[in-house]
């Protein structure tokens, strides 16, 4: 049975029962999707589209990494044109992939490309549309003005993708929303949602519904907040066009895969989304096996433990609010969430076994040095730590160890439900109690509501993990439970690139709708190496890492990618294309080398204009090709050294952060 979800806030079948979200089946060439079929791969080509060799032999890569689809940039009519050699090249050497044209700023080159590949790509924001990002006041009149020259513009290339058959996809972007859009929506999830909602008007007009539609952020939180959004506009409107999911410049590496994660899994979660691309600032064939993973994860996922129905979600799903909760000895209140290091299977023989989560001991000083990503809690279950715990690091023990402790110092005990309701003893500062969805009977919810010692440790077994344990803060918010909640994920025999999807999703969807005071991985069992023998598939563990290290800087980065807890440098970085004006890969790496240490400063890294003005709103500077060996550099959407030479652009990044007073020496 589905949840009855108010018609105001609804985004999805249901909040507890798995079921894809329906929509209408729209066809990329032979390849399908929407409907019933399967969620999609597609990435996108890096090469100098004029570059027909190169470029088929990359699609080759790509199809061969698990993409169903591949895109590839048109910025002008000759590369639009370039496409039919591609296209037949790609023929000859036995592919018949569907191509995708990507087009920003030139109607020409898509209504040429139109004509030759499956599906074309348009950004509404740089489609015939102004960005120059000026505030200005339009009235309804100059805004209705405005409509009618965008129709006039775009009703050309609707007729022709109508008549050749080509499919469209009307892409938004966080970062390049019109001024229009700007002045009158902001720069907000519903800006996004109507700037593709006045083009899809347009193409409804033409009685074309071959369309695709995606909401593209850099941040997670507005991504998902906009995809959202977006369907419960097309809800009211009568509409169920698919859907195409994507974190944009989700950088490289670690970071990239689990923001990327985070966005696309928390909407698959909820059954969003028909087609997937994981935007990495490495080469787009490692971007398949990534996406490939998200997707495989909700294969009979509809087969999940029944979770209790809501009628109403106690929250708004397109707004971000932090659950109210109170201060227990730093945790929840205002404080940023707390990580959980577990040693609870690991001997602890010296304090150098705490340098895997961030606390260096100096001995002729007898003081402790702590990293950014140095842990707040640390669960020693059964084991008992043979020195004084350090300041900033609280111990949790099993009820029955602390309690025969000799020495309480910043030690505290965990308790299951059932121990809890008849402990004869507990601390009088902090309690931890281990609850699941089946726990929360009315004893307990009381016991709990009148403790304000108490900070609940929230499992789940269920397949559908994170909707019930959404389940159960919708059941502290409704009973008024303030008590703080450390959202804890158990995994077993994993691969490490499982485990950074995985958490991601199951941690990430929670904090990025205000969900939990404090995060906690317990893994028994990890594999440094894949298990997938696949040749794109990239691992980030050091042979010499051991799992606690590993999971604490993991959790340190899904804190960071959900905007809870900044604890170093953020890169937003482009995952390159045809049109890219340098090496984004080691131009990204180049940056990092020299900045990673100044924690909380945003860096936006665009190979072109495209985006990059746009996506400078939600960094604090922006480092942006401009012409061949030639970058600009921002200070948020502002340009402050225009066209300089590439070969000093990084120490003139570098002096711009100096003059804000935000560069520290390391």
């Amino acid at each position: 049975m589905q949840t009855n979800i108010n018609q105001i806030k609804k985004y999805c079948n249901s909040l507890t029962q798995y079921s894809r979200y329906k929509t209408r089946e729209v066809f990329i060439g032979n390849i399908p999707l929407g409907g019933n079929n399967p969620i999609r791969i597609q990435s996108m080509t890096t090469t100098d589209t004029m570059n027909t060799i190169a470029t088929v032999e990359q699609t080759i890569r790509m199809v061969e990494a698990g993409c169903e689809y591949v895109r590839i940039t048109a910025p002008s009519i000759n590369e639009a044109k370039n496409l039919e050699a591609i296209k037949k090249e790609l023929k000859i050497r036995g592919y018949n992939v569907p191509l995708i044209a990507d087009i920003h700023f030139t109607p020409n080159a898509a209504e040429m490309a139109a004509r030759i590949v499956e599906k074309v790509r348009v950004n509404p924001g740089n489609y015939v549309d102004k960005k120059k990002f000026d505030l200005i006041e339009y009235t309804d009149a100059e805004y209705q003005e405005e409509l009618d020259r965008i129709r006039e513009k775009f009703t050309p290339l609707v007729k022709i993708c109508k008549e050749y058959g080509t499919a469209m996809r009307i892409g938004t972007n966080h970062g390049s929303l019109s001024d229009r859009i700007m002045s009158r929506y902001g720069d907000t999830p519903l800006g996004m949602v109507e700037s593709a909602l006045e083009f899809l008007r347009i193409c409804e007009d033409e009685n074309y519904h071959s369309i695709v539609l995606s909401m593209k952020a850099s941040n997670p939180q507005v991504m998902v907040q906009a995809y959202r959004l977006l369907i419960n506009k097309m809800e009211v409107e009568g509409m169920n066009y698919p859907l195409h999911l994507g974190v944009t410049e989700a950088g490289g590496g670690e970071d990239g895969r689990i923001k990327s994660a985070l966005g696309i899994g928390a909407l698959l979660e909820d059954g969003i989304g028909d087609t997937i691309r994981v935007s990495l600032t490495e080469d787009p064939e490692f971007e398949a096996p990534v996406a490939i993973a998200i997707a495989n994860r909700y294969k009979g996922r509809e087969n999940h433990k029944t979770i209790k129905e809501i009628d109403e979600s106690p929250i708004d799903p397109f707004v971000y609010n932090r659950r109210k909760t109170l201060e227990v000895l730093s945790i929840g209140g205002n404080n940023v969430p707390r990580v959980v290091a577990d040693y609870s299977n690991r001997k602890i023989t010296s304090q150098k076994n705490l340098i895997d989560i961030g606390y260096t001991y100096d001995e002729p000083t007898d003081k402790w040095n702590l990293s950014d990503i140095a842990a707040d809690l640390i669960y020693l279950g059964k084991n008992v730590l043979p020195f004084d715990c350090p300041n900033g690091l609280n111990a949790i023990y099993d009820f029955e160890i602390w309690n025969n402790l000799k020495n309480n110092y910043n030690s505290y005990p965990i308790f299951l439900a059932k121990e809890f309701l008849n402990a004869a003893k507990k601390s009088g500062e902090l309690n931890f109690v281990k609850i699941s969805i089946d726990d929360l009977s009315e004893e307990i919810i009381t016991k709990i509501k009148n403790d304000k010692t108490v900070v609940l440790i929230l499992e789940t077994e269920n397949l559908h993990g994170m909707a019930e344990q959404r389940r159960v803060f919708f059941e502290l918010i409704e009973k008024e439970i303030r008590n703080p909640v450390i959202i804890k994920r158990n995994y077993s025999q994993i691969t490490f690139e499982d485990l950074q999807i995985y958490s991601s999703t199951d941690l990430g969807s929670l904090l990025i709708d205000g969900f939990g005071d404090g995060v906690w991985l317990s893994v028994d069992g990890l594999n440094s190496e894949s298990e997938k023998s696949g040749t794109y598939v990239k691992s980030f563990i050091k042979k010499s890492e051991t799992k606690e290290k590993v999971v604490n800087r993991l959790l340190f980065n899904i804190l960071q990618a959900a905007r809870q807890r900044i604890s170093k440098t953020e890169y937003i970085a482009c995952p390159s294309c045809g049109r890219t004006l340098f090496d984004l890969q080691e131009t990204t790496e180049m940056i990092r080398k020299r900045t990673e240490h100044l924690k909380g400063v945003k860096i936006a890294i665009m190979g072109c204009i495209v985006n990059g003005p746009g996506e400078m709103a939600d960094a604090d500077y922006g480092y942006v090709g401009s012409g061949v060996d030639k970058i600009t550099l921002y200070r948020e959407k502002n340009i402050i050294r225009r066209n300089i030479p590439a070969k000093n652009a990084v120490d003139e990044l570098i002096d711009i952060i100096r003059e804000d007073g935000k560069w520290v020496e390391h």
